[in-house]
């Protein structure tokens, strides 16, 4: 497997990074996730749209063009032969001392990876999900804007542990007020009573590029849909529950708490919304 770093396509058992580097040393830095469809990455426009601007909210200069980026993005696709695969794009805050100064990081580091994924089982997107809530909280909005995709994920890993601990594959959190925010790495719809309600970011859900793709599906298929604030009672009684992210897509929920949602099986409208959705993965892209 080759791997971009900092420029140039290395065997991924020669891409390596300093221990100094701040990414590694306090999280500091920030990435996105991208999924390529037939030779087609989904959605990169809007990526790297994210991407500069949690770079900009950290005070993060990305070293590369845009259009360099793009370019690297597709050549790290091309060098490891894929055409369907998953896009790990990173910026660190670069090599560093030991203390949090990140003026002291003179040069701000890039790499690609350029792989295959599958997040949850095929089966889970036929029968569905079954998840928990667990214990670990959001960070707040107050504290790190959730619009960041930031290198720290240590309460989405808290989280994803309880999840399992709990024999679950994936976890509802919640913020500090209660409110469902997200999950581990997805974002959280429910139906109800006909209309599609997702948390808003102010709860502390990441704005996902799926999730936004969601949105535009819903009104495609003249869904009614809204953000608004969500507790457990209101996704114990959804008619139906899915949830979306790069490389989860989009996969039904059945059941919460011990609670079925709704029949206990995946709903029309998640069936409707899925298959819109896997039609515009292959006719929305920047060709490889």
């Amino acid at each position: 497997m080759k791997i971009y770093l900092d420029g140039q396509f290395v065997d991924s058992a020669e891409a390596k990074i300093s221990v100094f580097d701040h990414g590694l040393l306090y999280g500091d830095g920030i990435f996105e996730g991208i999924r390529l469809y037939e030779g087609n990455v989904f959605r990169l426009d809007a990526h790297l749209d994210r991407l500069w601007c949690s770079a900009k909210a950290i005070l993060l200069t990305i070293p590369i063009s845009r259009r360099d980026m793009v370019e690297a993005v597709c050549e790290s696709c091309r060098q490891n032969g894929l055409r369907d695969g998953y896009i790990r794009l990173v910026v660190t805050r670069g090599v560093g001392d030991l203390g949090l100064a990140p003026w002291l990081c003179a040069k701000p580091s890039v790499f690609i990876i350029a792989d295959k994924i599958a997040l949850y089982p095929p089966e889970y997107y036929t029968s569905g999900l079954s998840i928990v809530t667990v214990p670990t909280r959001r960070v707040g909005p107050a504290a790190l804007p959730p619009m960041v995709k930031s290198l720290n994920y240590l309460n989405n890993i808290l989280a994803k542990i309880e999840a399992r601990q709990a024999g679950a594959l994936e976890a509802i959190m919640l913020n500090d007020a209660g409110f469902v925010a997200e999950c581990t790495g997805d974002n959280v719809f429910i139906v109800c009573q006909g209309r599609l309600l997702t948390p808003a970011a102010q709860q502390g859900a990441l704005k996902g590029i799926t999730r936004e793709t969601i949105v535009s599906v819903a009104q495609a298929l003249s869904l009614p849909f809204e953000e608004h604030d969500l507790t457990r009672y209101d996704l114990w009684n959804a008619d139906e529950c899915f949830l979306t992210g790069t490389g989860a897509e989009v996969i039904p929920v059945v059941k919460l708490d011990g609670r079925e949602i709704g029949d206990g099986k995946p709903g029309p409208v998640t069936n409707r919304v899925l298959a819109e959705f896997r039609r515009r993965v292959l006719v929305e892209g920047t060709k490889i």
